[in-house]
């Protein structure tokens, strides 16, 4: 790898001040000098490629000179940067846009460029947000989040995530729990609500004033997402109310709406925000702890409590108001046009927050990574009373919800940019990616010694690059993300990225044709579901999937098919042609990697076996919606030859599954998912399955 020799003397001249761009602006009245902390942070990662011994640090002889400077016209978090013969101009937008300008530059040096290239980019959707579920006052409970709990108040595991979000140009942090207002605040009017100690609760404090300023200071916002009604334990037993809220439940049979309880919510949002002044803003779920109220009142009480406490606040706060997830008295998910229009007009009307409003809908409800194609959100299917008109007071975030992959790798770019494409409107500002069952922190998923890896969201680094970058640009070539895998593994970048991508077709194939609702209705890459299976999680079975109806309006259904004549089916996607299509990319991504030798590389080791397990996943899928079909016709008319053919194409896709145990066994042992909180085993591996997989075709030789 080539080094290149920085100028000390004009790195150290952008690190104290930035220059005017006088042909550019007569005058510009910011400070950018050594109070800056993005640029600082830019900067910074440009420092530790000296460490790495990529770049040198030189100020009499230097190969390259950076100059620096902000033209206020390109927009915020927009740069740009040209080179001329040894000199890179770097233009920033705003200080975030010089920050991503020098991580740009970073990248380019890292991955032994001989010449930083020119670029000129400006964000797309000005809202690129995760989605993170803190382990304390968690949604749900169980070893696969609680044990999270060490990892998640360590500041030094969120100054790695943070800068993972600044590299990828992820700007919004949402951390979600029941309850966080105990965790952040001991309010004056009701201590009893809080029981830590003055050393501890100082403790939580000095954790939450670093996480907020690290976060601003990569040019992340940071927002509090709860769900209501909730409050603490402790305050629950103090006063008597909210029972549910002793046993951690995340459902009540009935909301509790007392007096205290509305006056301690008031109590606790203003004096978070007061408090914690690096804090972007706050966010709410009408849901759950709402059970037997109608619309109209869980709306009232979040006026006359929580944003009631926003507006008593000290300074005005950014707002993210869920779109209430139950149409009716219960919260198992429901949606009509009434609530909808309710909902619009506190939005329209909503002054006390700093603006705009940011709405969240959760695309095709838990399992966002299918079809591109926007079926439902939580509870059904939307009217357009949320952008018909185009609303000023508010913007739209599609929230992304992962539930179907949290063991294997993934990244398939042309999805991204689909869905994108598809999906982003006037309306539209941006999206969520996260999941409600599993915690990106503990690492406690790789089994094998020797890995880089010591955080789980890094095991996952490609998820991350390939949502962020081309939420910042759609038009983000694809040579920026392979050739990331060349940085890592040298010689194999092309055919790994290759690979990946097309391997990762296989969970959104699964989703997409399953129609699946909340986070344990499915289980992609366990290819597993509690729908129709009495809330215990099991192998989508060969009658199923001949019984069930595509959530994706473009594939038809086995019962469709089998009914129908095969050339009337004109711009549709049949059961046959998607075997079809899974064989030809799978074998295609199992060949990329064939002659890709890991040694003593184990985390090349880990991205061959994904690839490799997506892909004979995929296989196994293919093989059993051939023997789905057959197994209708033999069904429909009791040709046994039908019925013969069933049967060898499930032992066709069982061989797949073996592989996939073959492959995984050695590198992954039985692990705590949340998923498997259904089970009495609370383990998850594909090994464990493989009884139900042999059991299904005993099954099919016997009729």
């Amino acid at each position: 790898m080539t080094k290149k020799i920085l100028s000390g003397l004009l790195i150290a001249g952008l690190f104290i001040g930035l220059l005017s761009c006088s042909n550019h602006l007569q005058s510009i009245n910011i400070d950018l000098d050594s109070n800056s902390p993005q640029v600082q942070h830019g900067l910074q990662k440009l420092i530790e490629l000296e460490k790495s011994g990529i770049i040198v640090f030189n100020d009499d002889d230097a190969d390259l000179s950076i100059v620096g400077c902000i033209d206020t016209t390109l927009g915020a978090e927009a740069f740009r940067v040209t080179t001329d013969n040894n000199e890179v101009q770097l233009i920033g937008g705003n200080e975030v846009g010089v920050m991503y300008g020098l991580l740009y530059i970073k990248e380019q040096l890292e991955q032994g460029k001989d010449v930083i290239a020119d670029i000129e980019e400006s964000p797309y959707l000005s809202f690129r947000a995760l989605k993170f579920n803190l382990p304390w006052s968690s949604y749900r409970t169980g070893i696969a989040l609680n044990q999270h709990y060490e990892t998640c108040r360590d500041t030094i595991f969120w100054h790695s995530f943070l800068d993972m979000m600044a590299e990828n140009r992820l700007n919004k942090l949402t951390l979600w729990n029941l309850h966080p207002f105990n965790y952040l605040v001991k309010t004056e009017k009701y201590p009893e609500a809080c029981s830590f100690s003055d050393n501890e609760m100082a403790e939580w404090e000095q954790f939450w004033k670093a996480l907020f300023r690290m976060a601003k200071d990569r040019g992340i916002e940071t927002y509090l997402v709860n769900w209501n009604i909730f409050v603490s334990p402790e305050f629950s037993r103090a006063h008597k109310v909210a029972k549910y809220c002793q046993i951690n439940s995340y459902k009540s049979e009935e909301g509790d709406t007392s007096a205290i309880i509305k006056d301690y919510m008031r109590e606790c949002v203003r004096e978070v925000i007061d408090k914690y002044p690096n804090l972007t803003g706050l966010g709410i779920t009408l849901g759950e702890g709402m059970g037997g109220m109608t619309p109209d009142e869980r709306e009232s009480w979040l006026l006359d409590s929580y944003i009631e406490g926003m507006r008593l606040a000290s300074r005005k706060v950014k707002f993210i108001h869920r779109v209430p997830l139950s149409a009716g008295l219960g919260s198992g998910g429901s949606t009509n046009s009434y609530v909808e229009k309710m909902t619009r007009q506190t939005l329209d009307t909503l002054t006390c927050v700093e603006g705009p409003i940011n709405i969240e809908l959760k695309f095709n409800w838990s399992h966002s990574h299918s079809s591109t194609h926007l079926v439902k959100v939580h509870g059904g299917k939307l009217t357009d009373a949320y952008w018909n008109p185009i609303p000023t007071n508010y913007y739209l975030a599609w929230m992304m919800r992962n539930e179907d992959f949290f063991v294997l790798r993934w990244g398939d770019p042309n999805f991204i940019r689909k869905h994108i494409e598809q999906n982003v409107h006037p309306y539209v500002n941006g999206y969520y990616m996260g999941s409600e069952t599993y915690i990106p922190a503990k690492d406690y998923i790789t089994s094998l010694p020797n890995t880089s890896y010591k955080y789980a969201f890094e095991r996952q680094w490609m998820f991350y690059k390939l949502w962020g970058r081309l939420l910042y640009n759609p038009a983000t070539s694809d040579n920026v993300f392979s050739d990331d895998f060349e940085m890592r593994f040298p010689g194999y970048g092309k055919q790994l990225f290759s690979a990946q991508s097309k391997a990762s077709r296989v969970p959104l194939i699964i989703a997409s044709y399953w129609d699946a609702r909340s986070d344990y209705t499915l289980y992609s890459e366990g290819f597993l579901s509690t729908m129709g299976n009495n809330g215990k999680l099991k192998l989508l079975s060969l009658a199923q999937i001949c019984e069930k109806q595509p959530m994706d309006p473009e594939y038809v259904s086995i019962k469709e098919f089998c009914a129908g004549e095969e050339n009337s089916f004109e711009g549709k996607i049949t059961p046959l042609a998607l075997a079809d299509s899974l064989d030809s990319f799978c074998g295609r991504a199992i060949e990329e990697v064939k002659n890709i030798y890991p040694n003593n590389n184990n985390d090349l080791l880990y991205e061959v076996s994904d690839i490799r397990t997506w892909a004979h996943l995929g296989m196994y899928l293919s093989n059993k919606f051939r023997a789905a079909v057959a197994y209708q016709k033999f069904l429909d008319d009791g040709n046994k030859e039908f019925h013969k053919k069933a049967v060898d194409w499930l032992e066709k896709a069982n061989n797949h599954w073996y592989e996939v145990v073959k492959i995984t066994t050695p590198i992954y042992d039985p692990m705590p998912l949340q998923h498997y909180s259904w089970e009495d085993d609370k383990n998850f591996h594909w090994s464990k399955v493989e009884k139900q997989v042999t059991e299904e075709l005993e099954w099919l030789k016997r009729l």
